[in-house]
């Protein structure tokens, strides 16, 4: 296949490409580890730890990409990565059904946190780019419906795996062969390749992002990050550990994909009339409720709306920050992305290791999410301090 898709690509192409695109890297990549999370500890015998221990490594994998995609200035490069991180997204997704050895889990969990980055940051950076360039409003809301879908995907094929393969390792290699389906257009409709830009014509576009705005935003987003990983990583646990709730894990997890998908318009609305920080206020505000929602109650009617809430909410943080970072940037969007994506890649390793930790120890995960929810609650803090002036 060619290296470089044609330039002619219709902008309902460029979308709906990158959507497959992070359906693939992050959807299933990344996040059928969640949905399948339960079988494989009753299968392998995998403990709450040792499952910590796994996606901090997949997220450690991300924070790796992330570190490269702020060091890569030449946008052909950044190009190609993205598409060798579709390949690798297929690869890894197969491999974790070929051992039980965590090493070669760890690495696959590593190297499927690579294709996160991939998707996230460069296919964003990618389309948000193009969408400058062909005069279009540049906000990534619709672009990040692939994230919800991913999810969506991830927990209706877990739960329609279940009945044709009742194996853990069939259902990861099922999910590697739905992966195809989402490659192919996510290959053939990648964005062009941007136009290379002189120097000085780079360093005078966009206004400037002064280091208190950065590190305003780099703390809140560590913040975002924790409470991400938590309900990404364990959602589908917590809901099966409470004994009334057993079997209702996969339907936790698919509301959050479906919340999320029309999330992403609303979120764009609610920044135009309420601006950038006063909307991620809100937003943060309304997932740390849906946090402590299950720690609250054990009932079902908790983790459903839990989980919508988290759905509805996480997508809005990712989309808002990285759009408003993204619009500072614009000769580089997906190097600017990067940069501040590196604290939320932080918190991404250290929470799941923390969570793991407290539920093997204690038996559950209420401590956990009451730890998440106080996290929020101080990047909110942070964020309060964001003068409005300081938008795009």
């Amino acid at each position: 296949m060619s290296s470089h898709p044609t330039s002619n690509l219709q902008p309902w192409q460029v979308i709906t490409g990158g959507i497959c695109g992070l359906v693939l890297t992050i959807g299933l990549a990344r996040f059928a580890f969640t949905p399948l999370l339960p079988l494989m500890q009753l299968q392998t015998g995998l403990s709450d730890a040792a499952a910590g221990g796994l996606a901090a490594i997949n997220y450690a994998g991300y924070i790796s990409g992330a570190l490269a995609v702020a060091w890569i200035d030449d946008v052909r490069w950044r190009h190609r990565l993205y598409g060798w991180g579709l390949w690798m997204a297929l690869l890894t997704t197969a491999a974790m059904a070929l051992t039980t050895w965590m090493p070669a889990w760890g690495l696959s969990r590593y190297l499927g946190g690579l294709c996160g980055a991939g998707g996230m940051l460069l296919g964003s950076g990618l389309v948000l780019g193009w969408l400058m360039r062909q005069g279009r409003r540049p906000e990534l809301g619709l672009y990040f419906i692939g994230i919800g879908l991913g999810v969506a995907v991830s927990a209706l094929g877990a739960w329609g795996l279940s009945f044709l393969w009742p194996d853990w390792s069939s259902q990861w290699l099922a999910f590697a062969a739905i992966g195809l389906v989402f490659f192919v257009p996510a290959w053939l409709w990648r964005p062009p390749v941007p136009p290379l830009v002189a120097p000085s014509a780079a360093s005078n576009s966009g206004p400037a992002v002064s280091r208190r705005w950065m590190l305003i935003m780099a703390g809140s987003y560590f913040a975002a990050g924790w409470g991400f990983v938590i309900s990404a990583t364990f959602t589908v646990a917590i809901v099966e550990r409470e004994p009334a709730l057993a079997g209702q894990g996969a339907l936790a997890w698919a509301l959050v994909g479906l919340a999320a998908m029309p999330a992403v318009f609303v979120w764009d609305k609610v920044a135009r009339r309420l601006g950038d920080t006063r909307a991620l206020l809100l937003a943060f505000a309304l997932q740390t409720v849906a946090v402590v929602l299950p720690a609250v109650s054990g009932s079902l009617a908790a983790a459903l709306l839990g989980a919508i809430g988290y759905g509805a909410t996480f997508i809005g943080i990712v989309s808002l920050t990285l759009a408003l970072v993204g619009r500072r940037a614009p000769q580089n969007p997906g190097k600017a992305m990067a940069r501040l994506t590196l604290s939320y890649g932080a918190a991404q390793m250290v929470a799941p290791v923390v969570a793991g930790a407290m539920a093997q120890a204690t038996g559950t995960f209420k401590g956990a999410l009451w730890l998440t929810a106080g996290v929020m609650l101080l990047g909110m803090a942070l964020l309060a301090t964001l003068p409005e002036d300081a938008q795009v």
